[in-house]
């Protein structure tokens, strides 16, 4: 369980914090570079909920996927060093990607094969939800690199789910446009 009653530790002002295993590390770490920037994405997802209350379908799943972020966030928090912790830490399950994998799949049954690139935009929903997709993509950037570090541990879950996450993100923003006018497409050369 969490408890927060108290917001400010000053234990991170010499610009360090703490990993959920309680090793300190530098604020600037790839590590909590990586989960920060999934916070991130949660953030942005925040703001595209505001624009899918006349869509419950979609919104549940970004209910479930906001929860979902900070499994991963807690995920990556707790990096696997083979020591006992005294807990069992969250990790993301497949079953998550798998539901993400399913969901892209109905949500896309109901559009119209793309002929051209999408450009970011039209419905509000759709807008916000091309940007969590790029902050995602972003996201998981940095969550390759740190796997690809030696003594860098991060569970295979966490880079499915994220690579995942990203694809869905897109179909969903191709779903709330088709609600309206349909997708923004990128013309080639219009301006030449």
């Amino acid at each position: 369980m969490v408890v927060l009653n108290r917001i400010y530790t000053r234990t991170g002002d010499t610009g360090e914090t703490a990993l959920g295993s309680g090793k300190r590390v530098s604020k600037a770490h790839l590590r909590i570079q990586a989960y920060g920037t999934v916070d991130e994405t949660n953030s942005v997802l925040g703001m595209a909920r505001l624009h899918t209350t006349d869509m419950p379908t979609l919104d549940a799943m970004l209910d479930r996927i906001q929860n979902e972020l900070f499994d991963l966030g807690a995920d990556l928090c707790v990096p696997d060093t083979g020591k006992d912790l005294g807990y069992e830490p969250l990790r993301i399950l497949p079953k998550q990607y798998v539901r993400i994998e399913a969901e892209i799949d109905g949500l896309n049954a109901e559009l119209s094969p793309l002929r051209s690139f999408v450009l970011p935009g039209g419905h509000p929903a759709a807008a916000h939800l091309h940007l969590a997709r790029t902050v995602c993509r972003r996201a998981e950037r940095l969550i390759v690199e740190l796997a690809s570090h030696d003594g860098e541990h991060v569970s295979e879950g966490a880079i499915a789910y994220i690579n995942r996450l990203s694809d869905f993100f897109f179909v969903a923003s191709r779903w709330a446009n088709a609600r309206i006018s349909g997708d923004v497409l990128w013309v080639p050369g219009k301006t030449r």
